[in-house]
């Protein structure tokens, strides 16, 4: 008898239709309701620079405006199972809800005359007025939503239909300042709230706050309260220098995301995986990466190679690829949270853990049967930031594992000829001497 084949699954074209039949009404409910009380409360407030009196009104930019909407039905059909459904429509309903809030808790006022259009465009433009009052400014709904949507629409599409998906996108985004519907400040503002919603509402796996708890480890409440004050510190800054302000705001919205995972979230909050953060919490936390990736290569600028610890292991900072292929590396172990690892021609594992937080035992002891399977591959580079505290701490506790080393002062010792720069503090040495001793000593082997 033949076997029936196996039916494709088919794309959940009913869970999109449900959720955009909610959707849809929310969004003018919700949408007109902050324009009316803005209305009411004859808000005339704009936040305006002055160069923007030089952009021009370009009518025809209505349709790539207006085309926002078809996108918006058709980003459904490209969800290939109900989590990518619910995840898509979470980071829609997301950001109209954070839009809607800033709206009636900042509201603002579009401050120049649209001229007169006449035509098919005059017509779109008449449409639009009869729903879209001169409010609801910053941030652009328009933008937070056309990020959500770019990147649904650009991981579905290859080749040159890619390079229309994104050359469309980027006309949409213009067209908000060219039909004189926004003013540049709802723009990043906009786009911070879309990739907020990316972050909240990963395409896979849990999401940030799935297992979020407060932390009881006080080396990490300390470093939160650190982030924090200078998240603060920052975002008062941009506030201070008012529309000159953007880059000190990134900043402290970087850091205010870098404490809270210090204090709830964990490594989980980096949104790391196979070597990379996703969209969301890379440009999110774009100001710290990279500040994180100029202070390893301050410290380490007297000593930037990796040096050699015993059996094809060895120690180091994060590299880059051509270090990678240099020192002819045919694995890499990463243990650093905050920053995206170099690809190639390698095999990679990354154990994200947090900087100048001490790993647990249990920590330590995957990280060594890491080690172990990946040296079988040839060379191994084991690396954090600096490759003075995490990569160290775990490469000890292979040490002690494999009975390379009978004790932690005496993996300490080895590690330490070899690469003289390496630091553990009291909390690694605990947590290396609870390691359970290795079945046999199995020396060089």
């Amino acid at each position: 008898m033949k076997r029936p084949a196996l039916a494709a699954p088919g794309i959940p074209w009913q869970r999109g239709v449900a959720w955009l039949l909610f959707l849809g009404p929310f969004f003018f409910l919700s949408y007109g309701f902050a324009n009316s009380m803005a209305a009411r409360w004859q808000v005339g407030t704009a936040v305006v620079y002055d160069w923007e009196r030089h952009i021009p009104f370009l009518p025809w930019t209505i349709l790539p405006y207006w085309s926002i909407d078809l996108f918006y039905g058709l980003s459904f059909l490209l969800c290939r199972n109900a989590q990518q459904v619910d995840r898509h429509a979470l980071r829609l309903l997301t950001a109209q809800l954070v839009s809607v809030a800033c709206f009636l808790l900042f509201p603002l006022h579009f401050s120049f005359e649209r001229p007169a259009t006449d035509g098919l465009f005059g017509h779109l433009f008449d449409a639009l007025a009869g729903f879209d009052k001169p409010y609801n400014q910053a941030p652009s709904l328009h933008i937070g939503l056309l990020v959500i949507l770019w990147v649904r629409f650009a991981g579905a599409s290859r080749g040159w239909l890619r390079l229309g998906v994104d050359a469309w996108a980027a006309l949409i985004a213009v067209s908000v300042l060219t039909t004189y519907q926004h003013h540049f400040i709802d723009i990043p503002t906009g786009a911070l709230v879309g990739l907020l919603c990316l972050w909240l509402w990963p395409e896979a796996g849990p999401t940030p706050f799935a297992h979020a708890h407060f932390s009881r480890s006080p080396a990490r409440r300390r470093l939160a309260g650190l982030y924090l004050l200078a998240a603060l510190t920052a975002g008062g800054l941009g506030l201070y220098l008012g529309r000159a302000g953007l880059g000190p705001i990134w900043l402290g919205i970087a850091l205010a995301l870098v404490a809270l995972n210090y204090a709830f979230l964990g490594p989980a909050g980096f949104q790391k995986r196979d070597g990379r953060h996703s969209l969301g919490a890379a440009l999110l936390l774009a100001p710290y990466t990279l500040a994180a990736w100029l202070n390893s290569r301050l410290w380490t600028r007297g000593h930037p190679d990796p040096d050699p610890i015993v059996d094809g292991v060895w120690l180091g900072r994060l590299p880059d690829a051509a270090s990678m292929e240099a020192g002819g590396f045919k694995a890499l172990l990463d243990l650093t949270a905050e920053l995206p690892a170099p690809r190639g021609n390698w095999r990679y594992a990354g154990l994200p853990w947090l900087d100048l937080v001490p790993p647990d035992t249990a920590q330590l002891e995957q990280a060594a049967a890491r080690i172990d399977a990946l040296r079988q591959h040839g060379p191994l580079l084991v690396c954090c930031a600096l490759g003075y505290s995490r990569s160290a701490c775990a490469v000890a506790a292979w040490l002690i594992g494999s009975g390379r080393a009978a004790s932690v002062d005496e993996a300490l010792a080895l590690l330490q000829r070899a690469r003289p720069q390496v630091v553990l503090g009291p909390a690694h040495r605990e947590a290396l001497a609870r390691l359970s001793p290795p079945p046999e000593t199995v020396g060089g082997a």
